[in-house]
């Protein structure tokens, strides 16, 4: 049955493809304009900063080894000013790598690389659950989640390398050092409710032996998609530490209103318009909410009473999946019906590559900017 499927998806996209290449081309003035920008989304002011990966797993590939290269020159400025001025060892003698260097040619070389072709190749691998010739919301999440995933991980092996200074696969506390932009600017994100600590450190440590492993480490890093209860717990006790302005160890109605209510309702309500609600139309369901997760009636939220909402309070990598997923079905699915075939993707294809289409001063020049960065 698997071999009969991939012989029919394998002719429906051949006979795509040659029904797309003799069709009359709708804007044939522009689309030889379209060119694909490379991008790198590395802060070192600061890392944690959210930014979604490229659709295109070759695409990402290649945005990846140009940021590790910006991230090493980078750390090097940071840490070993000295050897920027006078060149590192070895330095010059370092190659470059010579696809980075042509990296954006070949993206806008069609003989290279071929949207077209990519999308296809792609298609089967999204289509997967199940693999019904169409392409859902949830299928495109779960497709942006996994490359997310792989960026993720990436990021936080080479945080690793830098702070695991006994070169043991582990990380200590005594050897982790929290990132600079923390330590130059106390009031960054975070700091004062005691992350890059080490409360936050030993939460991410699940088996207690005093180090972070790699899969500890990448939660360290990115404690919003663990998994780890110790760590979710202690996401909710410096929320309870950050909104509890009477100091009594717990979060009141007021205190909740005014700091974690519009965090979940955005969340939620990823379109609505708050400017025309006012402070009394939000209070009824504001106090609903909390009745609801004030499970001990004491009128006041615990820690572990946050614990039902901190998903909405601190977003995983997927909430931004599904809104990436959300964008792109909006724009390609021409009849509407929610989901994406083949050809709507090949009909559409920057919208996949994240970029859009503007025009420069001189009218026969044309660039595209990445939608999501």
């Amino acid at each position: 049955m698997g071999k009969v499927s991939a012989i029919i998806y394998i002719a429906v996209a051949l006979l795509i493809l040659f029904l797309i290449s003799h069709s009359p081309k709708k804007h044939p003035n522009h689309s030889r304009h379209r060119r694909l920008k490379l991008r790198s989304s590395f802060s070192f002011s600061n890392p944690t900063h959210h930014e979604p990966v490229a659709f295109d797993p070759l695409v990402a590939d290649i945005e990846r080894r140009r940021e590790d290269r910006q991230w090493e020159k980078q750390y090097l400025e940071h840490t070993h000013p000295e050897f920027v001025n006078d060149h590192a060892p070895g330095h010059e003698s370092q190659p470059e790598w010579e696809d980075f260097m042509n990296a954006e040619d070949y993206l806008n070389d069609e003989d290279k690389f071929n949207v077209t072709n990519r999308l296809v190749m792609l298609f089967p691998k999204i289509d997967a659950d199940p693999a019904d010739g169409f392409v859902t919301e949830n299928e495109l999440t779960e497709w942006h989640l996994q490359q997310t995933a792989k960026e993720v991980l990436h990021r936080s092996m080479r945080e690793m390398e830098v702070h695991d200074k006994s070169h043991d696969g582990f990380v200590s506390f005594a050897e982790y050092e929290p990132p600079s932009w923390v330590k130059n600017d106390n009031n960054s994100f975070g700091y004062d409710m005691g992350w890059w600590k080490e409360e936050h450190f030993n939460a991410s440590d699940v088996n207690g032996d005093g180090l972070l492993n790699i899969t500890e480490f990448n939660d360290f890093l990115h404690p919003s998609d663990s998994k780890s209860p110790k760590l979710l717990h202690w996401l909710c006790k410096e929320e309870v530490r950050e909104r509890d302005t009477d100091r009594d160890g717990k979060v009141n109605f007021d205190e909740f209103f005014h700091g974690l209510f519009d965090l979940v309702r955005n969340y939620d309500e990823e379109d609505h318009n708050s400017s025309h609600l006012s402070h009394d139309s939000l209070e009824s369901p504001a106090r609903r909410l909390f009745s609801q997760l004030d499970k001990d009636g004491d009128r006041l939220l615990s820690e572990e009473e946050l614990l039902p909402i901190i998903g909405k309070i601190h977003p995983s990598e997927r909430y931004y999946a599904k809104q990436q997923a959300d964008y792109i079905i909006s724009q390609a699915d021409s009849d509407k019906d929610g989901r994406l075939s083949l050809l709507e993707m090949i009909e559409n294809p920057y919208v996949f590559y994240s970029a859009i289409f503007s025009e420069d001063e001189d009218d026969d020049d044309y660039e595209y900017h990445d939608e999501f960065r």
